[in-house]
């Protein structure tokens, strides 16, 4: 294993690194190899020798890399990508106000917003907004900026100048246009941003993911519900999703429709928990698996060795006032290829897809909208389909080349605080409609 870290994170992955040598991993099976992109990430997802990629990252860099491992890996050489997110909450009118608030500064603002999973647009229900966003400023003033070694800051700097200097322009853009709500103030010195709330009319006028500590909120009105899950899955991202609400069925309703990787409700979006919260995206978010959950192990071997099969639904251990469950969701569309096509394609309808089927295995074939394309053939084959699929926009397809159900299916967390009800269970119970 070569593990590269960001350019920016050199010495956290030196001590890591030198943790899991104590803890007995050989070193001659765990190398660091420090440095950016062009002169250490891009000569490693170029070797041939290179068995697979797992990379954390944005969504332009896993494309890149994945361009690159088509022209010179092994076509079924595994890429694990996790990337970015224009992660969503929505706040609906049941909502206790207290908590809503206290799960939006964590999400939006903890680490400066510098995760992956953090919240980038906010959607309230108009009812609720103007008192809701009144608690969120106030709260937002108790916040303390400064040296993250000092117990008593709650947000640290930026990573660094570059990424400071991106979040102001967008900072800087918003204020022109008359759409700062609130901006606290920085200490001097440092690569320090403010965190700062945005008014916007919905996620569409979102065109980037902004990663840092800024707020982008939007309202909506209880009719308009349906209209607010269309236009987040809309965005092609699927990272994690939050709801704050005590209606039981408006988060059956809700759930079932949203396409993220991971959802909260009635608690924060961020920090997953390894064998509770398995983590990964969908989409422009990520390939999956998941990491920490039962399948990511089994995708680091060899074509063949799969691991037993798992349920469509786990419950997963968690913490008492929590519920966990992993869940598979069929990927869509899946395009089988080569003379093991039917075969291929009852799998894939197994696991609840469509799909379509045809005898040869030509990058020609390759038309249409599909989720997924299977083909079980030989590398020389197999190299020209790898290279056509990662030479489209968008999100990553993958290549399934293996007979393996897990691969035709997308994994989805859900993670309730079943805590949050306030006490009125026939609140929770209610029904959503008007």
């Amino acid at each position: 294993m070569l593990a590269k870290p960001a350019e920016q994170t050199p010495l956290i992955a030196c001590r890591a690194v030198a943790l899991l040598h104590q803890a007995g991993v050989p070193e001659g099976a765990l190398h660091l190899l420090p440095g950016d992109g062009p002169t250490v990430g891009a000569p490693l997802t170029s070797d041939p020798r290179v068995d697979g990629v797992c990379f954390t990252g944005s969504t332009e860099v896993a494309q890149i890399i994945n361009r690159s491992m088509a022209q010179h890996l092994a076509p079924t050489a595994p890429l694990i990508a996790e990337t970015g997110g224009l992660n969503a909450m929505i706040v609906d009118s049941t909502a206790l106000p207290e908590q809503a608030v206290r799960d939006i500064i964590a999400s939006a603002f903890q680490s400066a917003g510098q995760r992956c999973s953090a919240l980038r647009m906010l959607y309230v229900q108009e009812d609720i907004a103007d008192r809701l966003l009144e608690m969120l400023f106030g709260a937002m003033e108790e916040l303390c900026l400064g040296n993250p070694w000092d117990l008593a800051t709650d947000i640290g700097p930026t990573i660094d100048a570059e990424a400071k200097a991106g979040i102001d322009t967008h900072i800087a853009a918003m204020e022109a246009e008359g759409r700062i709500l609130k901006r606290l103030t920085v200490p001097d010195g440092g690569h320090f941003v403010p965190p700062t709330v945005v008014s916007l009319g919905g996620i569409a006028d979102l065109e980037r993911e902004i990663f840092g500590p800024i707020l982008h909120v939007a309202t909506f009105a209880a009719h308009e519900i349906d209209q607010v899950i269309a236009d987040i899955n809309a965005t092609g991202y699927g990272l994690t999703f939050g709801l704050h609400t005590r209606i039981d069925d408006r988060v059956q309703q809700i759930i079932g429709q949203i396409r993220a990787g991971n959802a909260y409700v009635n608690r924060n979006q961020i920090g997953a928990i390894v064998g509770s919260q398995p983590f990964g995206g969908e989409g422009l978010s990520g390939t999956g698996p998941k990491a920490g959950g039962p399948g990511y192990l089994t995708r680091f071997l060899r074509p063949g060795s799969y691991g037993e099969e798992t349920p469509a639904t786990q419950t997963l251990p968690g913490p008492t006032g929590e519920s966990n469950r992993l869940s598979h969701a069929p990927r869509g569309h899946i395009l089988c290829l080569g003379p093991e096509a039917g075969r291929l394609a009852d799998i894939a309808r197994a696991a609840g897809n469509t799909a379509e089927e045809r005898s040869t295995a030509r990058p020609e074939d390759l038309a249409g909208d599909f989720d997924a394309v299977a083909c079980l053939l030989d590398p020389d084959t197999l190299r020209p389909l790898r290279q056509s699929l990662a030479a489209r926009d968008g999100a990553i397809l993958p290549l399934i080349t293996e007979p393996d159900p897990a691969r035709f299916v997308l994994e989805r967390h859900v993670c309730i605080d079943t805590t949050a009800a306030g006490g009125n269970a026939q609140l929770l119970a209610a029904s959503s409609d008007p």
